[in-house]
């Protein structure tokens, strides 16, 4: 007979996110999962498969998880401009965790069809979210009409990674929340 699994398994990915996130696929070793996750070693490969799909399972969930978050931050206000600028607080807020999405490009660019395959959903999803709140901030005449919205989420995209990045080298709050700032005010 079978035994039944005597874990959470969103549980035990939302732990081994935590250490792709710090660690990146390659620095991350399968001792280092498994004890994360509270799991053992059968556990992770009957459940999970093997590391490169745990990590793609990983980059996944925190994708969505992530990608709701910032959308939530970007729709929880009834000015879009206010919206943007809650989206760009909360990067701020959460820049000192490493950012799994950022890391899997850093770490393998496109050279890894299935990981492109996954950040360009989330990408997809983040990015429509961004465009009708920038459109609605342009109709408001809160952002210039002089931008395009898909330049706009472009240059956002790029302002995320290198708050992200600026904190993981040492940036401490307030030169962060001026990198924030500073990428706000190149819409106006």
């Amino acid at each position: 007979m079978a035994r039944t699994k005597a874990f959470d398994a969103e549980v035990a990915l939302d732990a081994a996110i935590s250490v792709f996130r710090e660690h990146g696929f390659e620095g991350t070793s399968a001792d280092m999962l498994v004890g994360a996750m509270g799991i053992g070693r059968q556990s992770l490969y009957d459940t999970f498969g093997d590391k490169w799909r745990l990590y793609q399972a990983a980059l996944q969930r925190y994708n969505v998880l992530e990608g709701n978050a910032h959308v939530a931050s970007l729709r929880g206000q009834t000015r879009a401009v206010d919206g943007l600028r809650a989206m760009m607080e909360r990067v701020v807020e959460t820049a000192r965790s490493a950012c799994l999405g950022v890391g899997a490009i850093c770490e393998f660019g496109s050279s890894k069809p299935e990981i492109a395959k996954i950040n360009a959903a989330a990408d997809r999803v983040l990015r429509a979210a961004i465009v009708e709140r920038v459109r609605e901030a342009q109709a408001d005449g809160d952002v210039t009409m002089d931008l395009q919205p898909g330049e706009v989420v472009d240059f956002l995209f790029a302002a995320f990674a290198g708050i992200r990045v600026a904190a993981r080298g040492g940036a401490d709050a307030v030169r962060l929340e001026a990198l924030g700032r500073t990428a706000l005010r190149a819409l106006y």
